[in-house]
């Protein structure tokens, strides 16, 4: 992923087929943190209608991600936005789809972290059970692209 130009307040990047797939692959499994891990107390627990106001924030939050993921696939589903070229793919974003790509994954990235039990350090070698070694690639994927993005932003295009 490279950024090869900035026209005002659009930002395009290069990507490769894979890079394209890879990308995709991972905005398709947001959100992966779990609900319980990004509950918010509202209320003390004390309080006879903290049950319903936590129902209420639950729900809102629920919502909230569902209409960021419809967001998020919309804007990459857009051939304005992810274009198809000889030498790749580009793609067209403006400042507040680039935070909503990285809150987006952050969160699988997160969400991956979690899934293998929040190891600390991290584990040198893929785990041999399948499924933690696809939480793995995908938390070492969507780590990848967060901190393309934010050099490639950070550095700005090659003259």
């Amino acid at each position: 992923m490279k950024l090869i130009r900035t026209d005002g307040d659009r930002m395009t990047f290069r990507l490769s087929a894979t890079e394209r797939v890879v990308l995709l692959d991972l905005v398709k499994a947001y959100p992966c943190v779990p609900p319980a891990h990004v509950r918010h107390r509202a209320v003390a627990s004390e309080d006879p209608e903290s049950t319903e106001i936590q129902t209420l924030l639950a729900e809102a939050l629920a919502e909230q991600r569902a209409a960021t993921r419809r967001q998020i696939l919309q804007l990459l589903e857009n051939p304005e936005v992810l274009q198809r070229q000889p030498q790749g793919w580009v793609l067209h974003l403006r400042p507040g789809d680039l935070e909503t790509l990285l809150q987006v994954l952050n969160d699988v990235r997160v969400g991956s972290w979690i899934a293998l039990g929040c190891p600390d350090p991290l584990p040198d070698k893929l785990p041999s059970d399948p499924e933690k070694a696809h939480h793995a690639a995908t938390m070492e994927l969507a780590g990848w692209f967060e901190i393309s993005l934010l050099q490639e932003v950070q550095q700005g295009p090659a003259p």
